[in-house]
């Protein structure tokens, strides 16, 4: 059996927060958008993402944290997504509908390359579902 190997870590960029940052800058003298310009920027901080070849764990959280940890054989689909002000920036997001019942919907979110990084979930996928001889079935 192999052993699990860090494939990618990385963060999603503060531009998510570009619509907070010019609302709460043109109101800053209220000294509260200060605050929410602050916490904006912690809670995209605190967000980490780490694929390795065998799942998919994401850590959040700005006083408490939180860690979802996704099994790659469970990723039913995925949808590269690029908004137009993330294209902007060359960044995408990456969308991934899963058969877990806890998290049916796991969005990676601004994140540079996203095209690069859905083929290497879509190849580790398939690798993870070969070596457990998992299928995906769709009934309707």
């Amino acid at each position: 059996m192999s052993e699990e190997q860090k494939v990618w870590s990385g963060t999603p960029s503060q531009v998510i927060n570009f619509s907070t940052f010019i609302i709460c800058g043109l109101f800053f003298w209220m000294v509260f958008p200060l605050f929410i310009m602050l916490w904006k920027w912690l809670e995209v901080k605190g967000t980490k993402y780490e694929l390795t070849n065998e799942r998919l764990t994401t850590r959040s959280g700005v006083l408490s944290k939180q860690t979802d940890e996704l099994e790659l054989y469970r990723v039913k689909d995925y949808k590269i997504e690029h908004p137009f002000l993330l294209r902007i920036f060359s960044l995408g997001n990456i969308r991934l509908e899963t058969s877990d019942r806890s998290s049916p919907v796991i969005m990676i979110k601004a994140i540079p390359d996203a095209e690069e990084l859905g083929q290497k979930v879509r190849r580790y996928v398939e690798e993870r579902r070969d070596s457990k001889r998992v299928r995906e079935v769709d009934y309707e």
